[in-house]
């Protein structure tokens, strides 16, 4: 246990456990939309996880409540509370860690303003179990606004090949759906925590290097929270570092190609456009993937 990092609520009463369920909380999310995200994962078809959830630094009295209800209702929470906030990269790594030693097999990723469908681990791990090469597993998702209301679907690249092929130009797992087997983590990969975003597309290149092999579902089994400033979020800092990450990719992967530099270098230059310009790129590119992943 690491200074910044203690237990805050559990209740659990097994040595070893399948499958963690991992969820970071700071200061700013919506209590709604916690409470929404905590429910969907309680509700799962598939019910053998622990769900870790970590308070990153202070939070509200009324997020807290949210959450300590869900703990004491359930007896798979596990509130973790930071003492100041160290970001999403830090908390998954301490979930991880302090994990090992119950021997799970899966790592789920989940976000707190998102929802998961009722039968996303179930399929997840039913794939899993049936792939025992595949080591990554994502799958496609639904952009909802504010209100819960659909305004777009993503599916990704389905096999390995695709996924790694196309990691130079662009993430090609959708991070809030992924599922990780815990072998990865054993072989002692984590995320970047000097990284505060695109830590998860740092790791899959590092993890596609290595030789580890992906996968998305088509299946959209996540409901993914794309709110009003959605096309401006992108500052400088997470600009290049997504700029640091295709070229890593490029590196890494062997696909250091003009083709590949140039892409790089236009979407840098894109992510400093005003939102309106940005929000049409982005609607050109769901439509240019959803034509490479048909081919």
């Amino acid at each position: 246990m690491t200074p910044n990092f203690s237990i805050k609520h559990s209740n659990y009463r097994v040595h070893e456990i399948p499958a963690i369920v991992a969820m970071a909380v700071y200061e700013k999310d919506c209590a709604d939309w916690v409470d929404q995200a905590i429910v969907s994962i309680r509700q799962q078809t598939y019910n053998d996880f622990l769900y870790v959830i970590v308070i990153d630094g202070h939070i509200s009295p009324e997020l807290l409540a949210v959450i300590m209800q869900h703990a004491e209702e359930d007896e798979r929470l596990v509130i973790i509370e930071g003492s100041a906030n160290r970001g999403l990269a830090t908390c998954m790594n301490f979930a991880i860690d302090w994990s090992l030693s119950l021997k799970p097999q899966y790592f789920f990723r989940m976000d707190a303003d998102d929802i998961s469908e009722l039968n996303r681990l179930e399929k997840q791990i039913t794939y899993l179990t049936k792939h025992a090469h595949v080591a990554i597993l994502g799958t496609g998702l639904i952009e909802i606004n504010e209100q819960n209301h659909q305004v777009g679907a993503r599916v990704m690249p389905q096999t390995n090949r695709q996924i790694t092929r196309l990691l130079p130009r662009r993430c090609t797992i959708n991070h809030p759906t992924v599922c990780i087997r815990y072998k990865v983590f054993t072989d002692g990969y984590r995320y970047d925590d000097a990284l505060h975003n695109t830590q998860d597309y740092f790791l899959w290149i590092e993890l596609a290097a290595a030789g580890y092999i992906f996968c998305n579902l088509k299946d959209k089994l996540l409901r993914f929270r794309r709110v009003n400033d959605f096309y401006k979020r992108r500052g400088l800092i997470k600009s290049l570092n997504e700029f640091r990450a295709r070229f890593r990719a490029m590196r890494w992967l062997n696909r250091l190609t003009p083709y590949n530099l140039v892409y790089a270098c236009m979407v840098l230059g894109l992510r400093m456009m005003p939102s309106g310009v940005v929000k049409m790129a982005y609607k050109l590119d769901r439509h240019l993937l959803e034509k490479i992943i048909k081919h």
